[in-house]
């Protein structure tokens, strides 16, 4: 809810519409220019005067939010992330209205702006502790304490909502879900539903058994990072070294009979060794999809010394890599034999995220089949499962068991094949979780927009690079290294766009939350919570309040601001989990527990803990509001 202001102004009689002054008739004859040239003077002043009728009539009708407590006490839980998601797509597309929150005036509504800015809690706004009595229902939105009422270092947000509701995040017992993922990916509607279910039927019919059906498109190897053949798109600029596939020639293909039209499918994957250089290609191993045979399998010289064999993913060791002499380029050679064999068509690759393998082989392909993409994570896009954990739920056996051994980039290569020939077997939809799922921008695209009479155009402004993950179906993507990057690209965004996401993350970060992202690298070790500097934290929080205000000022009239905090402090469940997968690991790879020490040790009590961590942390603020 925004707080209410007064906009009472002294009337004054307007001399534009004084009945008794009434403006002169322009004639087409009356008008400067050359009598030749057509005459438009009228016909603008014609739609500016329609604008501004139309402007005057939504300030008019000014929108404003109000929560229907009634319907918010009969939840189970507080307002989920997804019901934020839901209340966007109403505001600005196409979904039904929300039965937790009752807008105004809605159609009046220009523009909607949703922030995440995670470490806003309660305390910092003076807000009461959530009620533990059963009688009180702790879903209720709190009033919020106006700034001469409270030591606030938000005050902004405390003169600008009159409410702060409690939100949950997505998860289950012993994990937190991104927050992300729930707030950027909603349920198709259904009639899109059908249509999906149309087409699925009639490509199936059509390719019958054929893996090509499988294939990315250009759009899907864009937004996952593949290098792109420059015949396909002007994309991607290929560094000294690199290769790319020739383009076939159509005619001479057409004279090949129908059987050898068909293109060869081929299975691979890649180990690296981190060099001086940064990650360089030491393993290659490629598998024929119809024989199972492996075609081709070298150990890769990598061309500068080997700082770091990370043994314990790619299985490489200083002893097995000491008598290579194979080279990249000789490795690109054989390959693109493979890839392009003279006077047939261009064969298949298929690997999980294949990009990498491609980045690591300094190869362009057009033809490309990805079980990252081709299988769906069970909390859907833009999340991707990893080729064990999909081996294991279809194949129904487990791969990667070395443990510090590594991977065999052979047995990565053939579960590949496995989950591509279940796909062609059972069709487009084996191994989907989440199919009738969408990003929100793919729904804002069907919708008509509020100031618009086309699609509603999106921006991202975010942290790192949303163009290849939440963004990626954006109008506009806009990746930034500090919160500052994202003012500055909010506001120059505001104009072109009807919905705007930003983030914030400088409190959370000051507050300790933010870890790097785990790799296969770097795996992160999550220390122990500890207090953040005073002084840090006051500087973050009033470098927020002063940047929220710039960015509040920027809004044009009737912008629904949505804000929400997402989460409140991980720290101490992720801590818990980092435990939890310790210990599982060391009793995976064969470890007793009486062989470790009984501070390693995960037991029912930490795991009691951990539930309690993940309820916690699952907390969350939302405030709403139109400027």
């Amino acid at each position: 809810m925004k707080r209410p202001k007064d906009t009472t102004a002294p009337s004054s009689p307007s001399p534009s519409f004084s009945p008794h002054h009434k403006k002169p008739k322009v004639l087409d004859d009356q008008l400067d220019g050359d009598p030749q040239e057509p005459q438009w003077t009228r016909v603008d002043r014609r739609k500016a005067k329609k604008a501004r009728k139309h402007e005057a009539k939504h300030d008019a009708l000014m929108p404003r939010f109000m929560y229907v407590n009634n319907e918010i006490v009969k939840r189970k839980d507080a307002i989920h992330v997804d019901d934020v998601r839901d209340l966007v797509l109403h505001i600005i597309a196409d979904a039904p209205p929300p039965n937790w929150v009752k807008i105004e005036n809605a159609r009046s509504i220009q523009k909607v702006v949703t922030l995440l800015i995670p470490g806003i809690l309660p305390d910092l706004l003076s807000l009461p502790p959530l009620p533990t009595s059963a009688t009180t229902n702790p879903h209720i939105p709190i009033a919020v304490p106006l700034p001469n009422d409270s030591k606030t270092p938000l005050p902004f947000i405390a003169s600008t909502f009159s409410h702060a509701c409690p939100t949950r995040a997505p998860g289950d017992q012993t994990r937190m879900y991104s927050v992300l993922g729930d707030f950027f990916q909603g349920p198709v509607s259904s009639e899109e539903k059908k249509r999906r279910i149309e087409a699925r039927i009639a490509s199936e019919r059509a390719f019958d058994k054929d893996p090509s059906l499988y294939l990315l498109t250009l759009q899907q190897m864009i937004e996952n990072d593949y290098p792109i053949p420059s015949y396909m798109a002007d994309v991607f600029e290929k560094p000294d070294g690199w290769v790319e596939t020739p383009q076939p020639v159509p005619e001479s293909i057409l004279l090949l009979s129908h059987e050898k039209q068909r293109s060869r499918v081929y299975a691979i994957d890649c180990e690296m060794c981190l060099t001086e250089d940064g990650k360089e290609l030491t393993h290659v191993s490629i598998i024929d999809y119809e024989s199972d045979i492996v075609v081709y399998d070298a150990l890769v010289k990598p061309p500068k010394p080997v700082i770091d064999y990370l043994t314990k993913w790619s299985g490489i060791t200083e002893a097995s890599l000491a008598m290579a002499t194979t080279t990249l380029a000789q490795v690109q050679t054989h390959l693109l034999t493979l890839l392009a064999p003279q006077g047939g068509p261009t064969s298949i690759l298929v690997g999980h995220s294949l990009e990498s393998d491609l980045k690591a082989l300094r190869t362009c392909h057009p033809l490309c089949i990805d079980t990252a993409v081709m299988y769906h994570h069970p909390r859907g896009r833009p999340l991707k499962p990893g080729l064990a954990w999909l081996t294991k739920k279809w194949c129904h056996r487990e791969i990667q068991t070395r443990g510090e051994g590594g991977h065999d980039p052979e047995e990565d290569a053939r579960a590949c094949v496995e989950l591509l020939r279940l796909k062609v077997q059972n069709g487009a939809g084996f191994g989907e979780f989440r199919s009738d799922y969408e990003s929100i921008f793919e729904r804002m695209a069907r919708a008509s927009g509020r100031a618009t009479q086309g699609p509603v155009r999106g921006a991202v402004v975010d942290h790192g690079n949303p163009g290849v993950m939440h963004g990626s179906k954006a109008t506009t993507t806009v990746g930034c290294t500090s919160d500052q990057e994202v003012l500055e690209g909010l506001t120059q965004a505001i104009p072109a766009h009807e919905f705007l996401f930003g983030r914030f993350t400088g409190v959370a970060d000051a507050m300790g939350w933010l870890t790097p992202k785990v790799t296969v690298d770097a795996p992160v070790v999550v220390p122990p919570p500890t207090e953040p500097s005073l002084e840090a934290l006051a500087t973050a929080q009033a470098t927020l309040d002063a940047q929220l205000t710039m960015l509040y000022a920027a809004l044009p009239a009737r912008t629904a601001v949505v804000m929400f905090t997402g989460h409140s402090d991980p720290r101490r469940m992720a801590s818990l989990n980092a435990r939890k997968v310790a210990f599982e690991s060391a009793i995976k790879s064969g470890k007793k527990a009486e062989e470790m020490d009984r501070s390693e040790w995960w037991t029912a009590s930490d795991g009691r803990a951990l539930e309690e961590e993940v309820e916690k942390a699952k907390r969350g603020l939302l405030f709403l509001g139109i400027k």
